[in-house]
């Protein structure tokens, strides 16, 4: 079962890569069901594969928060794959106290670089570069399958822990900056409302025409990324920058 979360994309593409390589049709988007307020509740023959994206060098803890929370049967063995722009840090450390808090046997963990997407701090590539990006992730993505399809364990390279991004910094992080104030929109603004329908936590709504953010933000930044007139700016960070969006 291949267990996937996105904002912008990437780890749905990965996931849908991995589920075509691995002939796994069991593929379950988490963040639509955080959205509707579902409970996991899983069953699987086969190993349970969670691809996320990378927050602050660890999985993002809307993601955690509902792994711990679900429950999972059958199979035990549990593989994670990180989409990231760079690095995934020690995020390895703290699935595998997942897994032990979960009862799983953690089998590894493996990142997959992919285009920049956190454009509150970050640019995002041209499109010629994230379509090479994307290319290469291909040949990423067939080595993680035939090691999950082999039964053994996924493995990165250790030569650099980030054991100080992904504890000290991703705290930092989620004290300080990932917080909505900084979301706004711009007199392009057509009232779409797709914003409020991309965001998992039901926290963007549509007020007066215009979205209202209610202060619960995992800064995915599907709202920012997925407005079709790019009418959403975080602070004057992202003004210019390119959205980015895999569909």
């Amino acid at each position: 079962m291949i267990l996937y979360f996105t904002g912008t994309g990437n780890s749905r593409h990965a996931a849908i890569e991995l589920s075509k390589m691995l002939q796994d049709s069991n593929v379950v988007d988490i963040g639509a069901m955080i959205k509707d307020g579902e409970k996991g509740d899983f069953h699987s023959e086969k190993s349970y594969i969670f691809v996320v994206p990378t927050y602050a060098w660890r999985m993002p803890r809307i993601v955690s928060d509902f792994i711990s929370k679900s429950k999972f049967d059958v199979a035990t063995k549990a593989y994670f794959v990180l989409t990231c722009g760079d690095s995934i840090g020690n995020a390895e450390k703290y699935a595998k106290k997942l897994c032990t808090q979960k009862g799983l046997d953690f089998a590894g963990c493996a990142k997959v670089k992919m285009p920049e997407n956190y454009i509150a701090l970050y640019d995002s590539p041209d499109v010629e570069t994230s379509q090479r990006l994307i290319e290469s992730a291909e040949e990423t993505l067939t080595h993680i399958a035939k090691t999950i399809a082999s039964g053994e364990e996924l493995k990165i390279d250790k030569s650099k822990s980030g054991a100080i991004e992904s504890s000290v910094v991703n705290s930092v992080f989620y004290s300080f900056i990932v917080k909505d104030r900084g979301f706004r929109t711009t007199d392009e603004c057509t009232s779409c409302g797709l914003c409020q329908e991309v965001c998992v936590l039901n926290n963007v709504k549509i007020v007066d025409g215009k979205p209202k953010w209610s202060g619960n933000c995992t800064h995915c930044m599907a709202c920012i990324c997925r407005c079709p007139e790019e009418a959403i700016e975080y602070k004057e960070t992202s003004k210019g920058k390119r959205r980015y969006y895999l569909d």
